[in-house]
């Protein structure tokens, strides 16, 4: 995606339905990437910023329990103004 974003009151999971998709989280400065093929899942963490990427076609599905998301460019590698 184009964007970082993190939901403050709830984890978010993401599951990879086809494809490659590779979800970048970012706590304290460290980067952790996870790369999911089909059938594979990852917990995002409430309130940890993070991005998706796709590695050419492919879909995803994400299920987030509680109400809001922020979000923000994406400038590098790094969220923009943290």
């Amino acid at each position: 995606g184009d964007h970082w974003e993190s939901h403050p009151a709830g984890d978010e999971l993401v599951v990879c339905l086809t494809g490659s998709v590779t979800v970048t989280r970012e706590v304290d400065g460290v980067f952790d990437q996870v790369v999911l093929g089909p059938g594979e899942a990852t917990v995002n963490p409430a309130g940890v910023w993070h991005a998706v990427d796709m590695e050419g076609p492919a879909s995803l599905l994400s299920v987030t329990a509680t109400l809001g998301t922020d979000h923000r460019p994406r400038s590098g590698t790094r969220p923009a103004g943290d």
